[in-house]
C-alpha cells in the first residue's frame, strides 16, 4: 500500500519530490524516484511496507531497462501469477513481491494482465522503447488515481494535493463538480474539485502515446448484473457464497506485518471476523471497535459480544462525543477530496486506533452494495406503488405534512428516512437514489445555480449507471447505482482517505472478484426477499453466527453532526443567503439540514487546503 506520483513532460526532480512529499502519510516507510530526463519521465513512490519487506522497492525497472513501473495496492493472487510467469520463463529477483509480478506480467501479457488480477490497484507503467505510458485502476476503484494532461505534460498522483505540487497543474475549482457534490454528497468520477484534473474511473485503463501526443481512456470491466437461471437449491447457493467469501478472506490474510479485522457487530464485519478466525487456528485474531458514549451512535457492545463468541483478541476504544469533535480539524487538514458522508470521522478514529496495533485491517465494505443491505432497497416496492398511484397534488400535500414531523438528530432517525423518501419521489426513478442520498434536492440545486445545469447533466453518471443495467428490476438498477457510483466515490473513497491518513491498509473481502462475480449472477430475490435485506448472506452465515447477530437491526456508522450544527459546535460556515437560510432552519428545528451544512463545511475545508496548493485561485462562485 503506497502513494504514487509522476509525470511525462515538463518538470524536474524537485517537482516530483514535492509531489511525493504530500503522500508521506500513504507511505511512511520508504521513498523512491526514477527519472529519464531526456524524455521528461519522472516516477515517484512512497511505500507502506506490507509484502516482501526486504524486496519490492519502487519505482521498479525491468532487467533490460525497458519497462518502469510504479504501483499502489495489493495483488492477492500474486503467488499464483508468479508461478504462471515462471512457467513462461520469467526469472524473479524478489522473494514474493507482488510489484515484481505486475512488472513481469506486463512484459509477458501486456494489457492481457489486467483481467488476470485479483486485488486493488492503481499503477503506471512506461515503455522506454515505444514511449507509451499506461495507467490502470482496479475494478471497484479501491485505490485512487488522479491525472491531468496540459500543455504537453501528463501528470498523475494518488491524491489531488500531490498533483497540485506540479507547476502545470490546473488551479481553478470546478462549478459542475461542486453541483454534483451537493447533488450526490460525493463527486462522481471522472470529475474532481479542480477543473481539468480528473479521476481515472474504476475499471478503466489510460494510454498516453507520447510520440503522437494522444491520450485515451477505456473501461475494461463493468459490474454487470446477469442472474444465473441454472437450478440450484437455496442451501447450495448459501454454501457456495460461504466458500467464495472464505477464499477471499484467506487471500487477504497474507501479510508480512500485523493484521486485524474491523468489527462493528453487524453481519458483514462479524462474518469476516468469524471466517478469518477459522483461518487462524493457532493464534487469536485481533479485532477492533470504536465506541461512543452517545447510545444512538454506539455499537461497541454488539462487537464485544461477537468478539467473545469468536475468542478474538479484541480492542475497544470508547470516546466521548466532544473528543471525537476535536478531531475534525485534523481530518480537514489532510482531506483533499470532499466527502459528504459524516462517517468519515468515526472511520478515521477507528483506523487511528487500529494502527496502534496493526498495519493491515479487513473491513466489511461492499457487503451492503453487492447484497442489497441499505434501507432504500426496502423502500423500492412501496416507492414504485406510491409513484404510480399517488397524484402529484396529493404527494405535495403529504410532503408538506411530513415536513412538520419533529426533527430528530439521532442516527438514521425515522423522520429523516420519511422525508428523504418523499423527496426522492418528486422525481423519476432513475434519480431516486442520488436524490435520496444527496445534500440538496434538484429544486434547491436549480435555485443555487440559477438553472445553469440541467437535471441530466447534474446526475449524468447516476443516470448512466441506472440505464446501463440490463434488468428492468428496480432492485437490480438500484444495485447498479450503489456498486458503480456510491461504492466507488463514497464508501471506498472515504475508507481509503481515513485509512491512509493513518498509514493503515484496509482490505475488502466482499470486493474480491470471485465474490463480486457470484453476487452479480445471483438473482435479486436472494438479495432482497419480503423486506429482508442480504437474504442469502444471512442464510449463509447461519452456521457460524448466532441469530441475534445476523438479524440485528442495521445501525449506520455515524456521528451526531446534526446536533453539533444545531448547537453551534461545528462551524463556522461561510455566510451566504442559502447557507444562512438552511442554518437558521436547522438550528430552529424547522428542518434537518445536517447533510447540506456538513457538505458545505467539507467543501470549504477542501477548497481552503487546495487553494493553498493552487496559489489561491478559485472559480467557485455558486454560493452567494
Amino acid at each position: 500500500m503506497c502513494g504514487i506520483a509522476g509525470f511525462l513532460g515538463a518538470g524536474g526532480r524537485e517537482d516530483l519530490a514535492r509531489m511525493t512529499g504530500r503522500l508521506m502519510h500513504r507511505g511512511p516507510d520508504a521513498e523512491g524516484f526514477y527519472a529519464l530526463p531526456e524524455v521528461g519521465l519522472h516516477f515517484g513512490h512512497r511505500r507502506l511496507s506490507i509484502i516482501d519487506l526486504a524486496g519490492g522497492a519502487q519505482p521498479m525497472v525491468s532487467a533490460d531497462g525497458r519497462t518502469v513501473l510504479v504501483f499502489n495496492g495489493e495483488i492477492y493472487n500474486h503467488a499464483e501469477l508468479r508461478q504462471e510467469l515462471i512457467s513462461c520463463g520469467c526469472d524473479f529477483l524478489s522473494d514474493h513481491s507482488d510489484t515484481e509480478v505486475l512488472l513481469q506480467g506486463w512484459r509477458v501479457w501486456g494489457e492481457g494482465l489486467i483481467p488476470k488480477l485479483n486485488g486493488m490497484w492503481a499503477f503506471a507503467v512506461y515503455d522506454t522503447f515505444t514511449r507509451r505510458l499506461f495507467l490502470s485502476r482496479d475494478r471497484f476503484g479501491k485505490k485512487p488515481l488522479y491525472y491531468f494532461y496540459r500543455k504537453g505534460t501528463f501528470a498523475f498522483a494518488s491524491e489531488l494535493s500531490a498533483l497540485l505540487e506540479h507547476p502545470l497543474a490546473p488551479r481553478a475549482f470546478s462549478e459542475i463538480a461542486r453541483v454534483k457534490f451537493l447533488a450526490h454528497a460525493l463527486i462522481p468520477a471522472p470529475h474532481t474539485a479542480i477543473e481539468g484534473i480528473f479521476k481515472l474511473p474504476a475499471a478503466h485503463n489510460l494510454w498516453l502515446e507520447a510520440a503522437a501526443s494522444t491520450l485515451r481512456t477505456a473501461r475494461y470491466w463493468r459490474y454487470t448484473i446477469e442472474p444465473d437461471a441454472s437450478p440450484k437449491s437455496e442451501s447450495e447457493l448459501a454454501d457456495a457464497l460461504l466458500d467464495v467469501l472464505t477464499r477471499a478472506i484467506r487471500r487477504r490474510l497474507v501479510a508480512d506485518v500485523p493484521l486485524g479485522v474491523f468489527l462493528s457487530g453487524g453481519i458483514d464485519s462479524s462474518a469476516i471476523a468469524a471466517l478469518a478466525a477459522r483461518e487462524m487456528p493457532t493464534r487469536a485474531l485481533q479485532t477492533f471497535t470504536i465506541g461512543f458514549q452517545e447510545p444512538s451512535f454506539d455499537e461497541s457492545r454488539y462487537a464485544s459480544e461477537v468478539a467473545e463468541l469468536l475468542k478474538t483478541d479484541h480492542h475497544t476504544d470508547v470516546l466521548g462525543i466532544d473528543e471525537a469533535l476535536r478531531v475534525i480539524p485534523q481530518i480537514f487538514d489532510l482531506l483533499d477530496e470532499p466527502q459528504g458522508d459524516g462517517s468519515l470521522l468515526p472511520t478515521f478514529l477507528l483506523c487511528r486506533f487500529a494502527r496502534r496495533h496493526v498495519t493491515v485491517a479487513l473491513s466489511g465494505d461492499g457487503g451492503d452494495e453487492l447484497f442489497a443491505g441499505y434501507d432504500p432497497f426496502r423502500a423500492l416496492k412501496m416507492a414504485d406503488i406510491y409513484s404510480k398511484m399517488v397524484p402529484r397534488p396529493i404527494h405535495a400535500g403529504i410532503r408538506m405534512l411530513a415536513s412538520r414531523l419533529p426533527v430528530s438528530h439521532a442516527n438514521i432517525s425515522l423522520d429523516f428516512k420519511i422525508k428523504r423518501t418523499l423527496r426522492g419521489l418528486d422525481h423519476a426513478p432513475r434519480i431516486w437514489n442520488p436524490v435520496w442520498l444527496g445534500a440538496l434536492a434538484p429544486s434547491d440545486l436549480a435555485r443555487l445555480t440559477e438553472s445553469r445545469f440541467s437535471i441530466e447533466e447534474i446526475y449524468s453518471e447516476s443516470i448512466d449507471a441506472w440505464e446501463s443495467c440490463q434488468s428492468r428490476s428496480l432492485v437490480d438498477r438500484t444495485l447498479q447505482f450503489y456498486t458503480e457510483i456510491y461504492l466507488q466515490d463514497g464508501i471506498l473513497a472515504k475508507a481509503d482517505r481515513a485509512s491512509m491518513m493513518n498509514s493503515l491498509e484496509v482490505r475488502s473481502p466482499f470486493l474480491d472478484i470471485e465474490v463480486a462475480d457470484f453476487a452479480r449472477r445471483l438473482p435479486n430475490e436472494y438479495k432482497l426477499r419480503d423486506g429482508t435485506t442480504k437474504y442469502l448472506l444471512k442464510r449463509a452465515v447461519e452456521k457460524i453466527l448466532p441469530s441475534d447477530i445476523i438479524h440485528r437491526r442495521k445501525k449506520g456508522f455515524g456521528m451526531p453532526v446534526g446536533a453539533w450544527l444545531r448547537d453551534g459546535r461545528l462551524g463556522p460556515i461561510a455566510d451566504s443567503p442559502m447557507i444562512a437560510e438552511k442554518l437558521a432552519a436547522h438550528r430552529s428545528g424547522r428542518s434537518d439540514e445536517r447533510l447540506f451544512l456538513w457538505c458545505e463545511l467539507v467543501w470549504q475545508a477542501v477548497q481552503k487546503r487546495l487553494s493553498a496548493r493552487a496559489g489561491g485561485q478559485t472559480s467557485s462562485t455558486l454560493i452567494r
